[in-house]
């Protein structure tokens, strides 16, 4: 990373610093975890990091995140990053969420498990030139070379018993040369990551603080809902909004298109239907009562194309129009599961191998569209005036967003103001703007500030769900029980889940991986590890069940195959890293105490995956409670290379186990002729305080390597896991999801 700041444009950054110092300057962005960022789609024009270190003369030192925060505490741990480099001492640090800036600070994605990796070297490269400028400050001031002054904890120190404080020599440290290069810590000398801190924004939250996108305001805000058609698959005709107009409180009600005919669609400018209708008012409760008085018809949308951004680049797609039910989705799916599909991945002869099997295990394993019930339904503010714009809400990538923005409103980016608030939430949904954009429109057409506001049922209803998935995986053993072939055939609606240079792909000498796609008009997005969370649970469950007929240990098999993938690796594509993926599984072996004489009698279950990078397994101890399956207790084990900050990355992990368990028992959204059969709570079922683990022991691989993903890893191998114990319990195998539609599990 090089620094490409000019002398005078430094300096007069500096001069804002009121007599302290600002640090703001670039880099080109040459890192290798932003380089081999997995499963995301980050923007390739990213180019540029800008980090903001301001020091006052009273020693306050403030460090800016340039990321938004959903609930993995980048608020807390990107900051500690500069002020390990810095040697700040963390009492005195004041954190704030930093400005958007695409060009700056690159698309600010929070997700895909990116917010550590992409940040790791850049800005601890910030800190360690800020401290290098201080040092040069007080070597200047002290007339000594700078070689011999230290610095800890804030404190710059001479050995002739000199001695500063950061706010001190901030003013001119404002005046040094930004370092063409430093040296950063070995992380054996890291005196605040590695260490547990404290979220920053803790008090404000638990005091009720207003952080929040649904807790923006600005004087004369109007609120804003709108109206979507009830199913998949149909459109606007006509409405009637004259008793709408006459409640109290209301200024207008119109339809609009969100994207105008022949828009073309970036990757992330998903939106589930176009035409929209929607009701401005005074109050959010005036609006929804107008709401309910809007007389509407809908008809068949048909068949639509559209141009949009996919993983294979741009493309003509066709939606289709059919009205789809559940059952029906599946029975399609089963379908096309029966024919020919596109070859991912072929090693050795897995024809031959299967043609020659002594015995070969087929099963197939399915799931449905998933809701992803942000706390926090979506919302967004938009003030859009004829020369700029205004917008302010809870979002994960804004320079994504931008872009699209400005095309939609015709201003230039430069003219449109970002502002993110912390979000209730995220698991990906909050990656499709089609909100923000909403309230654009409607600022627009209104001429005044408004704030969107979704219903539950509006979130509910309205997409973009975790896609419909199945999957086939066959095994092929000699006589000997030994595996010689393995095949997995994936598919859904409307994407495929196989990541077919996975475990375990490199392991066996005769593999094949396949898929297939059903076209939809149910819109799809990103769901805490896409794809990974269903391919997981497959997977893992497919594992054990070949264990079994080895005649073999679940973990031991595990650590077989890993062993060959190690040592005698098939294919040059093999994503992971055996040696991680062993070191998890044995960690989680000796902290579970599995296979233990004490631990004979218990109904356990494990499972182990690697995504975003990193390796998390789980080990799921399951007891029957009032005649019902409960997971009593979770070890877990995870590598995500250096643990920033240990108290918060438990947390993290632990938050993923108690998702997992719900999504795997509950989690469905249905659809009966395009219309979603769950709206609200009452319908779509949650995990429950009494149903989460008593225990969740988390246990992290120490490791000094760069960190990889931690937000979304630890959630894929829960449902293989689970799915694992209910078998030692129940005898039973489950092989859909959710498993408590086979269970008759309480509905509330």
């Amino acid at each position: 990373m090089k620094n490409t700041q000019n002398r005078r444009s430094f300096l007069k950054s500096s001069a804002l610093a009121g007599g302290g110092m600002m640090l703001s300057f670039s880099w080109f962005s040459q890192a290798k975890a932003a380089e081999k960022m997995q499963e995301s789609t980050l923007a390739e024009q990213w180019s540029e990091l800008t980090g903001y270190i301001k020091i006052t003369p009273d020693n306050v030192i403030k460090i800016l995140c340039p990321n938004p925060e959903f609930g993995q505490n980048v608020m807390t741990s990107l900051p500690m990053m500069v002020a390990e480099e810095l040697d700040a001492d963390w009492r005195n640090v004041v954190v704030e969420m930093g400005p958007h800036d695409n060009v700056k600070l690159g698309p600010q994605f929070t997700g895909g498990s990116n917010s550590i990796r992409m940040y790791w070297k850049p800005l601890r490269t910030a800190g360690a030139s800020a401290r290098q400028m201080l040092v040069e400050a007080a070597a200047q001031t002290w007339s000594v070379p700078a070689a011999e002054i230290t610095t800890k904890a804030g404190i710059l120190s001479h050995s002739s018993g000199k001695s500063a404080n950061y706010g001190e020599m901030a003013a001119k440290a404002a005046s040094v040369p930004v370092p063409k290069e430093v040296k950063l810590k070995a992380p054996k000398d890291f005196s605040v990551v590695k260490k547990s801190k404290k979220n920053v924004e803790g008090q404000k939250i638990v005091t009720g603080k207003p952080l929040f996108g649904m807790d923006y305001r600005t004087d004369g805000m109007l609120i804003a809902m709108i109206q979507h058609p009830p199913a998949f698959g149909m459109k606007l005709k006509s409405f009637d909004a004259a008793a709408a107009l006459k409640m109290p409180g209301i200024k207008e009600v119109f339809s609009f298109k969100l994207y105008d005919d022949g828009f073309e669609q970036g990757g992330f400018d998903t939106r589930t239907f176009n035409e929209l209708i929607a009701v401005v008012g005074n109050t959010t409760w005036e609006v929804m009562n107008a709401r309910k008085k809007l007389i509407v018809q809908w008809e068949p949308a048909g068949d639509v194309k559209e141009t949009m951004m996919g993983r294979g680049g741009k493309r003509e797609v066709t939606v289709p129009g059919r009205l789809e039910t559940t059952g029906n989705q599946f029975e399609l799916m089963a379908e096309y599961a029966q024919k020919p599909a596109q070859q991912l991945r072929k090693d050795g002869d897995p024809e031959t191998a299967f043609k020659n099997a002594a015995l070969i295990i087929e099963r197939t394993y399915n799931a449905p569209f998933l809701a992803h019930n942000c706390m926090e339904p979506m919302n967004f503010f938009a003030h859009v005036m004829e020369d700029k714009a205004v917008v302010a809400g809870p979002i994960q990538a804004p320079g994504w967003a931008e872009p699209t923005l400005s095309k939609l409103l015709n201003l230039p980016a430069d003219k449109i103001e970002i502002q993110m608030t912390r979000m209730g939430g995220g698991f990906g949904r909050r990656a499709y703007a089609q909100y923000m954009f909403e309230a654009a429109r409607i600022s627009q057409k209104v001429k005044a500030p408004v704030k969107l506001m979704y219903t539950r049922e509006d979130d509910m209803t309205y997409g973009i769900y975790r896609p419909m998935y199945t999957a086939t995986y066959r095994a092929a053993l000699d006589s000997n029980k030994n595996l010689i072939g393995f095949h997995v055939k994936g598919g859904g609606i409307p994407e495929n889940p196989v990541h077919a240079n996975r475990f375990p792909a490199g392991a066996v000498d005769n593999y094949l991986a396949e898929g297939w796609e059903i076209p939809s008009n149910v819109t799809i997005g990103a769901f805490r590890a896409p794809r990974s969370n269903f391919n997981a649970a497959a997977e893992q469950s497919f594992l054990d069940e070949l264990a079994e007929a080895m005649g073999k240990d679940p973990i031991q098999l595990r650590l077989e195959l890993l062993k060959k993938a190690k040592e005698n690796p098939v294919g040059k594509n093999n994503d992971y890293d055996a040696n991680r993926y062993i070191g998890v599984l044995e960690l989680l072996k000796e902290k579970s105490g599995w296979g233990k004489p004490e631990n004979a009698g218990k109904k356990r279950g494990v499972a182990a995956y690697f995504c975003h990078a990193s390796y998390a397994g789980h080990v799921v101890d399951m007891v029957m409670k009032d005649g019902q399956p409960y997971v009593e207790s979770v070890t877990s084990a995870v590598d995500c290379g250096v643990v920033v900050n240990p108290d918060a990355a438990r947390n993290m992990v632990q938050g993923a186990v108690v998702d997992g368990i719900g999504n795997s028992f509950y989690g469905a959204l249905t659809h009966k002729d395009g219309t979603p059969e769950q709206n609200n709570f009452h319908t779509y079922r949650m995990i429950r305080h009494h149903e989460a683990p008593k225990k969740i022991d988390v246990h992290f691989v120490e490791s000094d390597l760069d960190p990889t993903g931690l937000g979304e890893p630890p959630f894929p191998p829960v449902f293989g896991a689970v799915a694992n114990a209910l078998f030692k319990t129940t005898g039973k195998r489950y092989y859909n999801q959710p498993f408590a539609k086979e269970l008759t599990m309480p509905k509330s």
